[in-house]
């Protein structure tokens, strides 16, 4: 069973920036789509950014402050967080998908000081 792994999660003070990891622990062929969601306390997990069909999209919350990136081939992909704000504090999840599977990290924590 292939598994995502994040990393770079940490707290940081309002305007800093931090960087996000996911790596896979083996192969996913024909991978689709590659994204990063978030889920802060009491509030629905949300798409951030992803990477689908060579394009990339993000949340409003978010465009021109992050920028995703990903390795169909060596199945990582990365999320550059910058200007960030107490309203970035949640759980930050990294997604992959291919036709028929769908894979999930286990999340790693982003805390924003004010």
């Amino acid at each position: 069973q292939v598994q995502l792994v994040e990393s770079g999660g940490g707290l940081v003070q309002a305007g800093g920036s931090l960087r996000l990891s996911c790596a896979a622990s083996g192969t996913i062929f024909s991978i689709n789509f590659m994204g990063w969601y978030r889920q802060a306390p009491g509030k629905q997990r949300e798409l951030v950014a992803a990477i689908s069909g060579g394009r990339t999209n993000y949340a409003e919350s978010v465009k021109g402050r992050f920028t995703i990136s990903g390795d169909n081939a060596k199945i990582t992909v990365a999320l550059q967080m910058n200007s960030l704000k107490p309203e970035d504090t949640a759980v930050y999840y990294c997604n992959v998908q291919r036709i028929g599977m769908d894979y999930w990290g286990k999340g790693t924590l982003v805390t924003v000081s004010s």
